[in-house]
């Protein structure tokens, strides 16, 4: 999809925004494998690192928007160019949205590790890989400009949503069950929801990477798995 310009130096800034998004992905990635770990391994301080490595990303971010209205106001783009440099603009804000979300889950592990230990459901970290292969699959996608990458990855967010509403269900029992894992699982709870919803980033950059190749978008809605905020009322009490 690249096109050499008459102006080598339009090619020199459209590839150095590419390169930034790249290196905005690598570094979203990289947080959400370090806030699974640091649930796994109740690691405190790993979890505050995660806060504080989030501001290369938004710093990146503010680059992005940056070279995109330099770009727009000097080379005033077209066609193929004007949907590569706008796809940017929003690729970036959704990475920003993912290291916000990681930064979270950071968050929640610090006060996680302040309550009483609970054992963590499989279905936890799980979510954690699946958001972060969907994350390296969009990247991948946008790096080769390839279409039918971005389509895979969009579909695979059901499998997400799918494991995040079968944890939701999991995570009340325990907390019907005893009172006293009300604390830990609501913590467990809003880390699957932050989890869940950059799985929901990942899949808007797809999007983003369709249009940008093809000029058209995903023809379909896509499915949802996420059942949780449907969940049955409680049987009436006679």
């Amino acid at each position: 999809m690249t096109l050499e310009h008459t102006v080598k130096s339009y090619d020199e800034e459209l590839n150095r925004l590419q390169h930034g998004i790249a290196e905005m992905g690598s570094l979203a990635e990289t947080e959400l494998q370090n806030a699974v770990q640091a649930l796994v391994r109740r690691n405190a301080e790993l979890g505050h690192q995660i806060v504080q490595d989030d501001v290369q990303i938004d710093e990146l971010e503010q680059q992005a928007t940056s070279q995109v209205v330099r770009l727009l106001a000097l080379r005033q783009p077209m066609a193929s160019d004007l949907r590569e440099i706008v796809a940017a603009l929003k690729i970036s804000s959704d990475l920003e949205r993912i290291g916000d979300y990681a930064a979270n889950i950071g968050k929640r592990v610090v006060a996680l590790s302040q309550t009483p230990p609970f054992k963590l459901p499989a279905a936890l970290p799980r979510m954690g890989w699946l958001a972060q292969q969907n994350i390296r699959d969009v990247l991948a996608a946008y790096a080769e400009r390839n279409p039918d990458k971005a389509l895979r990855a969009w579909q695979a967010d059901e499998e997400l949503d799918e494991t995040y509403s079968s944890l939701f269900r999991e995570l009340l029992t325990h907390m019907m069950e005893d009172p006293r894992n009300i604390g830990s699982c609501t913590h467990l709870l809003f880390i699957a929801k932050n989890i869940e919803r950059i799985g929901d980033h990942a899949t808007n950059i797809a999007e983003t990477i369709y249009f940008m190749v093809l000029g058209e978008p995903i023809g379909t809605a896509r499915p949802k798995g996420d059942s949780s905020s449907y969940m049955p009322p409680p049987p009436a009490k006679h």
